[in-house]
Order: C-alpha cells, then sequence, then structure tokens
C-alpha cells in the first residue's frame, strides 16, 4: 500500500485503484519473462564446463605469470613513455579544438543568423508564439552554427577511443599517431559538452555589466566569460588527461602505439611473466596520473 505525506508533514496510507494495481503487476510480470528469455538465451550460448573451470585456469595463469619478468622493465621505458605522450598531447589537442566548439554549441554564446522581417512574417503565429513561450524570445534570427556544433560533440562521443584507433590504424597505419588521433578525437565531445554546459551556467549579471563599459564582443568574452569558467576548464583539462592515460594503456592491442603494444605481444606468445608485469607498470601509471590529477584538482578548487 503506498503512502504520501501530507501538509502537515504525516505519512498517510491511500489505497491504490484497481487499473493501477494491475497495470503494476503486469509490468513485473513482464519484466520477470523478460529477464527468464534473456537468461535462457544466454544459458544456451554458454558453454558451462569453461564457466565452472575458470577458478583451474585463472590459478594455473596465475601461478605461471609469478614471479615477474623484472629484467623486461627495460624494454618498457619507451613504450610507457609513448603512453603518457598519448594521453598529454592528445587532450591538448582536443582542448584547442573542444573549446571554440563549446562556445559555438552554447546558448549564450552561440551566434545567430538575423532574419529577414518577410521570413519572420511567413512563418506561422502558433509556432513563433510556442518559441516564445519555450525560449523568452522572438524568432528574429535563427541558429545554425549550434546544431554543427552539437553535431561535432554527439558524433565524436559517441565512438569509443579503441574503435577510432582501430579505424585510424587502417587509414594513417600503426603506430603512436593513430593513437593520438584517437584519443584526441573521443576527448573533443566530452571536453566540449562539459565546457558548453558550464558556459551556460555562468552569471550574466557580470556579462551585462561588461557590455554596460561599451565592451566589444571580444572584450565581453575576455573579461565577462572567460574568467567564470577558467576553473570548470581546469577541471575539465585535469579530468580528461587522467582518463585518457588509462585509454591509452589499451590503445596498443589494435597497434596504435603505447605500452599495449607490449601486452599485446606477450599475450600472443603466452609469455606470462611479462605480461604481469607490464600489468603492474600499467597499474602503477594510472596511480601516478591520479595522484597528479587529484593534486591539481585540489590546487584548484
Amino acid at each position: 500500500m503506498p503512502s504520501k505525506i501530507n501538509a502537515n508533514n504525516v505519512k498517510t496510507w491511500q489505497v491504490r485503484d484497481r487499473n493501477g494495481q494491475l497495470l503494476r503487476w503486469a509490468m513485473w510480470m513482464g519484466a520477470a519473462i523478460l529477464f527468464y528469455i534473456s537468461w535462457m538465451r544466454i544459458s544456451d550460448q554458454t558453454t558451462w564446463y569453461f564457466f565452472f573451470d575458470a577458478p583451474r585456469i585463472a590459478a594455473d595463469i596465475g601461478g605461471r605469470a609469478f614471479p615477474p619478468r623484472w629484467e623486461y622493465i627495460f624494454s618498457l621505458g619507451k613504450p610507457i613513455w609513448d603512453t603518457f605522450n598519448i594521453a598529454t598531447l592528445g587532450t591538448i589537442i582536443a582542448l584547442t579544438i573542444a573549446v571554440p566548439v563549446a562556445f559555438l554549441a552554447a546558448r549564450n554564446t552561440s551566434p545567430k543568423l538575423p532574419l529577414h522581417p518577410f521570413i519572420v512574417r511567413l512563418i506561422p503565429g502558433f509556432f513563433r508564439n510556442f518559441v516564445k513561450k519555450v525560449t523568452g524570445e522572438d524568432i528574429n534570427s535563427v541558429g545554425i552554427v549550434r546544431p554543427l556544433a552539437l553535431l561535432v560533440i554527439v558524433s565524436t562521443r559517441s565512438i569509443n577511443s579503441l574503435i577510432w584507433a582501430l579505424l585510424l590504424v587502417s587509414i594513417v597505419g600503426p603506430g603512436v599517431f593513430a593513437g593520438l588521433i584517437a584519443i584526441s578525437i573521443r576527448s573533443i565531445g566530452f571536453c566540449a559538452k562539459l565546457l558548453y554546459e558550464a558556459i551556460e551556467e555562468i552569471d550574466e549579471n557580470q556579462v551585462e555589466a561588461v557590455k554596460a563599459t561599451g565592451a566589444s564582443g571580444w572584450q565581453v568574452m575576455v573579461y565577462g566569460i572567460v574568467p567564470q569558467i577558467l576553473p570548470a576548464f581546469a577541471g575539465i583539462a585535469v579530468f580528461r588527461w587522467d582518463i585518457n592515460i588509462r585509454e591509452s594503456t589499451v590503445l596498443g592491442l589494435v597497434g596504435a602505439g603505447g605500452i599495449g603494444l607490449q601486452l599485446q605481444g606477450s599475450l600472443n606468445i603466452l609469455a606470462w611473466p611479462q605480461v604481469s608485469l607490464i600489468l603492474g607498470v600499467i597499474l602503477i601509471a594510472v596511480i601516478i596520473g591520479e595522484w597528479i590529477s587529484a593534486k591539481v584538482r585540489a590546487a584548484i578548487i
């Protein structure tokens, strides 16, 4: 029996109506049937012998992986350096592109093309009233740039960096350059989305105060908008760099450079002591990146 809070802040019970109760039971029944069908399909396509034998296989691989092959660590210096370079340069390139895209995507900074009064009169009145009710403004201009900027943000965020790397390896060939471009493309949408949301949440009073001094459009942006989004920009940059370090460690699995290339080679020849050492180096690299990211964010905040 459901409950609600009345005006006196007291919980009171209310009886559900019959149709609502039947609808809830039907939804629960549908969810149970869907779960049962999904489980049966998964069960039919699962080799349960390997599933139950997995602990023995994991213990066998773990026994072969230890102790690590410590002398192999001298071969991991350049790959881990390439991994950090991919993450750092990829973040810088992404931020360089994401900043203008974010300004073009934000409602309060995206440019609009003025419409001719004759074209405005051709727009149905009910549609103009609807737009005014939603946006609070008349249809005197059209924003063409913003949808294009949002398209860039969505398209770069919708594909994982590993897929970008796989595609770019086929186009530009294997190596660090493919991984660098893949990380850059994947980071553009992430950074631009968070940044344009920060731009839309700025204090408009500060912007109006700068405009009241007779400042130009660029001066309004530099003195009215940029100071308000700088903390968010720094936090986004450090956060994305931290993510890119983790993502760049696996790009080598598809030939895009970094320490993942050594990991893939060791897995192919079943060199489990090398695999355990590479995984340990990756863990240390991620911890170092997380520590640097936390220190920078603490200094900013």
